[in-house]
């Protein structure tokens, strides 16, 4: 066995799944009626409800995606079928959507957490770093935090309309007025409720499958559906109910209502917790709600960094980026993937001076990688669509290329910033076909002499004994413990070199090649040493080498598979930060190791 292909549990339930979805689509209330009442006013509740209708739309689309691409559906999934220039395009366009929904909630955070103006950009920034030092050492459950601030999203929402019913009223709302050209403009510029649903698409890899599937003919239908319409009614209710909350407040209020755009949802609690239960629970309903929703928001950045880590990698992986954008660091995390994901939100924050200007960079990024998505699968006829499905999915992206188009013409700001992420996206694909091949480089003479050494003809002397399995990380004192055990006991010895990715992969894993420890620097270092080392000993060494989102499961899979008698791994001296972010591997193989199977751990 000389290399196992990505290891890929799908774990993910719908619960789990909603939750996550709803760590970013549902954080879109907390700003877009407050960017609809700064853009019409009194009159802005058809517009929402347009954006609402829109949003419903769009999930039901995305339910169809999902059932199509059990494998991973976002844009580059779709897209890739038609055209790698066109996946290229729609994932370079979801590139700009993550920055800008990174740049934004954090933005967006702030706000609700009270902190000052004057201090907005430096706060700001300083959370989005943050993030990224969160991000640098993969966590497993920093993805949790939607989770855990998901119900108390839905509560502080339904608190919210609850206090505000017995204020309702529909004497404050105004007709739209102006020509249809100027409500369709304003529609286009609130168009921020369909933040998080590519996100959706691209877990179907990791989905659990529904009852009867199997890992050959995958299916998600169930789960995508039960992930999918909750979050989308919650976002389409709640955004309903809380915009009337907005406009039943009295109309001389419309002033402070322009300044406090930007947490609208905290200022609605106080207002109504104020009317309600008096001045002071108004003002300590409404800082609870700026932690709950700023938290949220602030998950939300970290879920926007990690799909853009995520998604440069993949693109490098394939090939469409240049190869360095792959290099891993210790913790399976891509290097520069990383800095470029922590670094572009910065910029935006740097440069833009309120939430509106971020909020008008962003409809253009999200809207036209939606639009790229549902149009190559509208026009794909090897996809198994119904005429039903296949005719509201055609008339969802005609109007989502309307939309695309008007805020190109529109906005110039946001047609200059997806043009520069274009632009350079496109150039770093050139170069990376330009210099696509061998290179040439310079290795240390103990290195050379190892891989030099002539190991084709090598075969293991499958003799009767204990198998033994080690996991390594480097040359460590295990290796040698477990060579020596493996003399003793006679048998097999099976080095295990795991290469973590701590990557959220926007898209199915086909593509990828069947890695090789030969191709490994740290993986050949250990290997070559440890088949030269077998063979002077006696020792059968037979090199394992695995690409794996989940180090404590693949080493779960392997000892069963290759029926290992002893595992054996060596104790961890990671800081106990890094065990919290990360998890204890040894604990979950511990917890979960069959009886039959020895584990020795060796410190």
């Amino acid at each position: 066995m000389d290399s196992v292909g990505i290891h890929r549990p799908r774990n993910l339930g719908w619960a789990r799944a909603a939750a996550l979805l709803y760590g970013d689509w549902g954080t879109s209330k907390a700003y877009v009626i407050g960017l609809a009442f700064v853009a019409a006013g009194f009159s802005s509740f058809p517009i929402i409800l347009a954006v609402c209708a829109l949003t419903g739309l769009v999930a039901y689309n995305y339910i169809i995606v999902c059932k199509n691409f059990p494998d991973g559906g976002g844009v580059y999934s779709a897209a890739r079928e038609q055209s790698r220039v066109l996946a290229v395009l729609g994932s370079l366009l979801l590139v700009a959507n993550f920055t800008v929904t990174a740049a934004l909630s954090g933005w967006a955070a702030i706000s609700y957490f009270g902190i000052p103006k004057e201090y907005f950009k430096l706060a700001a920034i300083g959370f989005i770093l943050l993030v990224g030092l969160i991000n640098y050492f993969g966590p497993k459950h920093s993805g949790s935090l939607a989770v855990i601030f998901a119900v108390p999203m839905v509560v502080v929402v339904v608190a919210i309309i609850g206090l505000s019913l017995p204020h309702l009223t529909l004497a404050n709302l105004k007709p739209m007025t102006g020509t249809f050209g100027q409500n369709w403009v304003a529609f286009v510029g609130v168009i921020l409720a369909l933040s998080g649903v590519e996100a959706i698409a691209n877990l179907t890899g990791v989905m659990k499958l529904d009852a009867g599937a199997t890992p050959e003919k995958p299916s998600v239908l169930s789960t995508a559906r039960k992930s999918i319409w909750p979050v989308a009614g919650e976002v389409i209710l709640g955004t309903v109910l809380l915009a009337w909350a907005m406009l039943s407040l009295p109309q001389n209020l419309s002033e402070e209502l322009k300044v406090r755009f930007e947490d609208m949802l905290r200022f609605l609690g106080e207002y109504y917790g104020a009317a309600v239960f008096g001045h002071h629970f108004g003002q300590i309903f409404g800082i609870f709600i700026g932690l709950v929703v700023g938290l949220l928001l602030l998950s939300a950045v970290n879920t926007a960094i990690s799909a853009l880590i995520g998604l440069i990698y993949m693109l490098a992986r394939d090939r469409e980026m240049p190869a360095p954008f792959t290099k891993l660091n210790s913790h399976g995390v891509p290097k520069l993937p990383l800095a470029v994901a922590t670094i572009l939100p910065v910029l935006l924050v740097i440069f833009a001076d309120s939430l509106q200007t971020l909020a008008a960079l962003y409809a253009i990024g999200v809207v036209g990688a939606i639009t790229v998505n549902l149009g190559s699968c509208s026009f794909n006829r090897r996809l198994q669509l119904g005429w039903w499905e296949r005719g509201i999915m055609g008339v969802t992206f005609i109007i989502l290329f309307a939309v695309e188009i008007t805020i190109a013409k529109t906005s110039p700001n946001a047609l200059f910033f997806v043009a520069c992420v274009l632009g350079v996206g496109f150039g770093l694909r050139w170069w990376a076909m330009t210099h696509a091949g061998f290179e040439t480089i310079i290795i240390k003479r103990e290195f050379a002499a190892a891989v030099s050494h002539d190991t084709t003809h090598f075969r293991p002397n499958l003799t009767p004994g204990q198998s033994i399995l080690v996991a390594a990380r480097g040359l460590t004192p295990v290796l040698r413990f477990a060579v020596e055990e493996a003399k003793f006991r006679q048998g097999n010895l099976y080095v295990l070199y795991i290469k973590e990715l701590a990557v959220n992969l926007p898209g199915p894993l086909a593509n990828v090649e069947r890695p090789r420890w030969q191709d490994d620097h740290d993986a050949a270092y250990i290997m070559y040493a440890m088949v030269k080392l077998g063979q002077e000993i006696g020792v059968p060494v037979i090199p394992i080498f695995v690409i794996s989102e989940n180090p404590a499961a693949t080493i779960l899979d392997i000892s069963a598979t290759i029926g290992a008698d002893v595992l054996m791994l060596g104790s961890s001296h990671r800081t106990k930060l890094v065990n919290l972010l990360k998890g204890n591997v040894i604990t979950e193989v511990a917890k979960n190791l069959p009886e039959n199977i020895q584990l020795v751990i060796h410190s």
